[in-house]
């Protein structure tokens, strides 16, 4: 599951690295949460939740079902 969501991430990185963002896989449990870091840009902007459950969670979700939920850490 952990190469599918990164195949997933790097059709998002594009978009966030024209912000001058970026997200970075750190793990995905095995009861389906999917860990990331958001960097550059989005690390300290206010839309980030919004960048991370409206765009990066939805995204994977579309593709993987059994994720449960992306988190920033």
């Amino acid at each position: 599951m952990k190469e599918k969501v990164e195949e997933i991430l790097d059709l998002i990185r594009p978009s966030l690295q024209a912000d001058g963002g970026d997200v970075e896989l750190i793990d995905v449990t095995e009861d389906g949460i999917v860990k990331v870091k958001l960097t550059g840009a989005c690390g300290g902007c206010p839309f980030a939740i919004l960048t991370l459950k409206e765009g990066i969670e939805r995204a994977i979700k579309e593709e993987i079902p059994e994720v449960k939920e992306v988190i920033a850490v």
